[in-house]
């Protein structure tokens, strides 16, 4: 597996996770992560240079700001276009007091990260019958399983409600899920999975919980270079099969 990033230190879970322009019905969301949020509360709000916001949350100065500077595009981008915002998902951890002084607050499903690596993840698997389904932006349900000490605790086979496309990062970081299992995906949906904190493994097919089990093991095979080539081949009896939902006139975004 992918050396993990350094968990990123958070006072407290935003109080409110959810920001919409009045009057655009529908609009597109971007997702800023909790560990995004602290950033700009801590530079922002409390008026800490980025050093000092760097100390608080147990990371690098780069770091921080490369953290600020992402944020920053994120926010302007919902300003300026209209977009709603929702704080959620990221790699971080709660101080739990033991450095702002408050008495913090925990979501059931935040990504925590310990020193031992007793690392929790929520894994999200695009699913059909058992096995990967092979395109992101038609799929109609994710089997989710949490990870606790590198083995499956729990896992539920979950419907997207008719959510398709660029509306399934969004899904996705409702339900908490930080890694993402999946075969063919396009350029727009990696790039709001990036945008929301969720890691990609793409290009991969078979069984979802020997796939996921794989992951765990550290022997996944995925090609990180994924795209979807829905379009780039003739539809016949040797082309690859679309499963049940079809193939339609649709992109896998």
């Amino acid at each position: 597996m992918p050396r993990p990033q350094r968990c990123r230190r958070v006072c407290e879970e935003p109080e409110y996770n959810s920001f919409s322009p009045d009057g655009i019905p529908n609009n597109t969301c971007i997702t800023l992560t909790v560990d995004e949020y602290e950033v700009i509360r801590l530079v922002d709000l409390e008026q800490l240079n980025h050093a000092q916001a760097a100390e608080q949350m147990n990371i690098s100065r780069p770091t921080a700001t490369e953290i600020y500077n992402n944020a920053r595009i994120k926010i302007a981008d919902c300003i300026v276009n209209g977009k709603r915002l929702v704080v959620s998902g990221g790699n971080y951890s709660l101080c739990n007091g033991g450095i702002c002084g408050k008495q913090c607050r925990r979501q059931h499903y935040s990504i925590v990260c310990n020193e031992k690596g007793n690392d929790i993840m929520r894994i999200a698997v695009t699913y059909e019958n058992g096995q990967i389904f092979q395109h992101f932006g038609h799929t109609e349900t994710f089997k989710i399983y949490d990870i606790a000490d590198g083995k499956i605790t729990d896992s539920q086979v979950v419907s997207t409600n008719g959510s398709g496309h660029g509306e399934l990062a969004g899904f996705l970081s409702v339900n908490k899920v930080d890694t993402l299992i999946c075969g063919g995906i396009g350029g727009g949906a990696q790039t709001a999975l990036a945008q929301a904190g969720i890691k990609l493994y793409g290009g991969v097919s078979g069984d979802a919980d020997e796939a996921v089990n794989a992951l765990l093991n550290g022997t996944l095979g995925y090609n990180p270079d994924v795209k979807c080539s829905h379009h780039s081949h003739e539809h016949n009896e040797s082309a690859h099969s679309c499963g049940s939902h079809g193939c339609g006139n649709h992109d896998c975004h």
